[in-house]
């Protein structure tokens, strides 16, 4: 029984196998008939293809014959064309042969007319240049003889103010300006620019103090009002309201030689220092006064204040250094020489001494000491941070100018100690106690003085607004001169009082015949 299932089972899987192997036989077969007709319908699919390509060909050459024909057409037309321009080329070449020659002719013909012309010209120049010189000769002797006019106008201004006739005096002070400075003159030139002083008022004096003014400082962020101080003790509050001035006693005693006065900017605190030893504090409110005792500065003559809480107390040979928020003087220092100025240089204290040296203060341990660049003892110093110049006044009255390339220049002027200088630009004001105020140009070739002021007392000192535009100063009477030194508002103030034109006569004499006549009333100059 086992066996005969086994070889059931052996007949049942050869039949398995030859089935599987006929089933594999005949898809294999089935694979090659689909592979075949895939092939056939592609071959027919290239046929139709070859066909079409066949076609598109015949096409394309019956296409290109049409072309070769079209192009045969254009080569015969571009032949005619060639001879056509080969002709046309000849009779161009034989019209730019014929357009040289003529060109020649041309330029030459050119060439002479320019040198006609380069003839023509040069000697149109030479007229026009003699013209011009001829020209500038009139117009130099026309500026020369305004500018005279203008000087001789200013002087006569003066003569007639002093006899009296100041309508006239004022209409020659402003034709004197007019012609200076019309033909560029020089309006600082003294007979023009005191004339103008005179016209316009520009100086006007008040007697406040007992004693000699020693100094006067500005109040901060005013113009008009000011503070100044005497010899004689005083400490005196000025305001001015154009010809009037209001003045209040702050501090009197007469036992006090106060010799400066500086304004602290950030309290309003005024400092008065005495060579008596002691230093008078107004506060604020200019009421409250304090007085201190300095017992180690002898003799303070100077004030400087080197930061927003400290000063720094000059004595004749000693230097202190006063707390102005405690009121007390930190520090003190003894000096191994005699003071006779103090002044300012690059915002630092200077100090000269009795043996021609000068000092430099950057600190009580710091003090650069040299000689004094000039003969002489210093009186006064002051410098121009723009121009580079410093200037340096004498006890005999003569001023030395040290230029930025180390140029020295004399200057005399003043007969008597000068006592303050300031260089406002190129202009050097300088005072003496000789009475004078003097102006200098420091630009000009030849610099000589230009009094401003003249006055019988010693002038002790002085200083400018901020404008720049006008000054204070002080002098040992007591007086208090306000000085304005702007031209223009000279100018402006004599147009004001001018009522009437000159006549013609009085044109006639003053000016003259040959110079045309204007009206002054209007100009705007």
């Amino acid at each position: 029984m086992k066996k005969k299932g086994i070889i059931t089972g052996i007949a049942g899987l050869l039949l398995c196998g030859s089935t599987a192997v006929g089933f594999l036989g005949w898809q294999a077969e089935r694979q090659k008939v689909e592979d075949l007709e895939k092939q056939v319908a592609a071959m027919r699919l290239q046929e139709m293809r070859s066909a079409i390509d066949r076609s598109v060909s015949k096409q394309m050459e019956e296409i290109a014959n049409e072309q070769r024909e079209i192009s045969n057409e254009k080569r015969e037309e571009a032949l005619r064309q060639t001879k056509v321009a080969n002709e046309m080329r000849l009779r161009s070449e034989l019209e730019r042969q014929n357009a040289i020659i003529a060109e020649r002719n041309a330029v030459a013909s050119e060439k002479k007319a320019v040198e006609a012309s380069e003839i023509a010209e040069s000697q149109r120049q030479m007229a026009e240049h003699q013209r011009i010189l001829a020209e500038m000769s009139k117009q130099k002797a026309d500026t020369l003889s305004y500018i005279a006019l203008g000087r001789s106008l200013g002087s006569i201004s003066t003569i007639q103010a002093q006899a009296g006739n100041e309508d006239v005096a004022d209409l020659l002070s402003y034709a004197s300006y007019l012609y200076t400075t019309r033909y560029k003159g020089d309006i600082y030139y003294p007979a023009v620019f005191q004339s103008l002083m005179r016209s316009s008022k520009s100086v006007m004096s008040w007697s406040e103090h007992t004693g000699a003014v020693m100094n006067l400082e500005y109040l901060p962020g005013e113009d008009n009002r000011f503070v100044s101080v005497s010899n004689y003790g005083e400490i005196i509050l000025s305001e001015r309201t154009q010809d009037h001035l209001k003045t209040k006693e702050l501090f009197k005693n007469s036992d006090y030689d106060f010799r400066d006065v500086i304004i602290n900017r950030a309290t309003g605190c005024i400092y008065a220092i005495s060579r008596s030893g002691h230093l008078v504090i107004v506060q604020e409110d200019l009421k409250t006064v304090k007085t201190i005792t300095l017992d180690k500065i002898e003799h303070p003559i100077r004030l400087h204040d080197i930061s927003e809480n400290n000063l720094l107390i000059i004595g004749e040979s000693s230097l202190g250094l006063f707390d102005m928020r405690r009121n007390i003087v930190t520090r003190t220092k003894q000096l191994n020489f005699h003071i006779i100025k103090g002044s300012r240089k690059s915002s630092l204290p200077i100090l000269f001494d009795d043996q021609g040296k000068m000092h430099l203060v950057k600190g009580l341990d710091n003090i650069e000491t040299e000689n004094v660049p000039v003969p002489g003892f210093v009186t006064a110093y002051c410098e121009s941070k723009n121009t580079g110049i410093e200037a340096y006044g004498m006890s005999d009255g003569s001023i030395w100018l040290i230029f930025k390339d180390g140029k020295k220049q004399q200057l005399l002027g003043h007969r008597s100690r000068v006592s303050k200088m300031k260089l406002n630009g190129r202009r050097l004001f300088s005072a003496s106690y000789d009475g004078k105020v003097n102006l200098w140009i420091t630009d000009n070739e030849k610099v000589e003085p230009m009094t401003i002021i003249e006055t019988k007392n010693w002038i002790m000192h002085f200083n400018f607004d901020s404008t720049k535009n006008s000054f204070w100063m002080g002098d040992t009477k007591g007086g208090l001169t306000a000085v304005n030194i702007s031209v223009p508002i000279m100018v402006e103030s004599v147009k004001k009082k001018l009522t009437r034109d000159l006549t013609t006569e009085e044109w006639n004499y003053y000016i003259g015949q040959s110079i045309p006549y204007e009206t002054f009333l209007s100009k705007s100059e």
